[in-house]
């Protein structure tokens, strides 16, 4: 009875702030319009509008639980660790489905690139092929300023590994676990990383500089130094895993706590959440793997 009640109510709440926002704009612009009377209509616009949002989303809410019952409210449940599923006999964490399913995404999309834009290629770029040049050659630049002299190479492991962190958060937009809110996959990030930093700093000095350099400025650091070095993939897996497991938590708290109600406001939580927040984290992982690379080389 309760929904009825609160359908029916929505109704005339959005019908009142339509009529009201449009009896606003019809009104004469004077020059009185200007100064405190335009700040005063203004106030009044977004009031009526607030108005129209309200009684849409009651409408939309109690629609919902009427057609499809009322969402029973349940204790907010949390596994640290991703399920399993068994395919061929054979136990494999839902996280290493999820990233071969952006692996998959990726290579599609490459494909389709490499088949219509590199293909037509032009020497004077416009539309897709300005794009992702401009991708690309933002990549290369901030690859170069960040480690230098270190070639394509690093720059397309900082496009591919970037690609893939992004093409993992989105895979929660369809309420499926990101797999880098999983620790064993930003530890195989990270170790990517540390595997890189001494490639780089091998391949720049050699083994002897490279050991000459953690015993800089005098040998008796060099302990030090080296239990340094083996934190990063540590400090780097973990700051990325908790940060992920973050955002993924706060939007299923966000979805427990609506039940009905998770309409419209989830979907604006998750332009941070899944989009802007994943992006700053690829962006800190990128800048970080490209610094400590940079150390190791100079």
């Amino acid at each position: 009875m309760l929904s009825w009640i609160l359908l029916c109510a929505a109704v005339p709440i959005a019908t009142v702030g339509f009529l009201w926002r449009r009896s606003i704009g019809r009104r004469p612009n004077t020059g009185a319009a200007s100064g405190k009377a335009g700040k005063r209509s203004k106030r009044t616009k977004a009031v009526a509008t607030m108005l129209i949002v309200v009684g849409l989303y009651m409408f939309l809410t109690q629609l919902v639980g009427i057609i499809f019952g009322r969402h029973e409210s349940e204790g907010f449940m949390f596994s640290l660790w991703p399920k399993r599923v068994t395919i061929l006999g054979i136990s494999i964490s839902e996280t290493v489905i999820y990233t071969w399913f952006a692996m998959a995404a990726l290579v599609v999309v490459a494909l389709i690139l490499r088949l219509t834009v590199v293909r037509s290629f032009k020497t004077v770029p416009k539309g897709a092929q300005n794009a992702l040049e401009l991708v690309v050659e933002t990549i290369g630049k901030y690859t170069g300023a960040r480690a230098h002299g270190t070639g394509e190479l690093l720059c397309s492991y900082i496009l591919s590994i970037g690609a893939l962190m992004l093409a993992s958060a989105v895979l929660e937009l369809f309420r499926l676990r990101a797999p880098t809110s999983d620790i064993t996959m930003t530890f195989a990030l990270a170790f990517m990383t540390f595997f890189l930093i001494n490639a780089y700093g091998i391949k720049r000095k050699g083994v002897r500089g490279r050991i000459r350099t953690l015993a800089s400025p005098t040998p008796v650091v060099f302990v030090f130094r080296a239990v340094a070095e083996l934190a990063i993939p540590v400090s780097m897996a973990c700051r990325l895993f908790g940060n992920m497991l973050g955002g993924m938590i706060v939007m299923d708290l966000i979805y427990t706590a609506l039940g009905n109600g998770a309409i419209g406001i989830p979907s604006l939580a998750g332009l941070f959440f899944n989009v802007f927040h994943p992006l700053i984290q690829a962006f800190i992982f990128v800048t970080l793997t490209l610094t400590f690379i940079n150390e190791a080389i100079e």
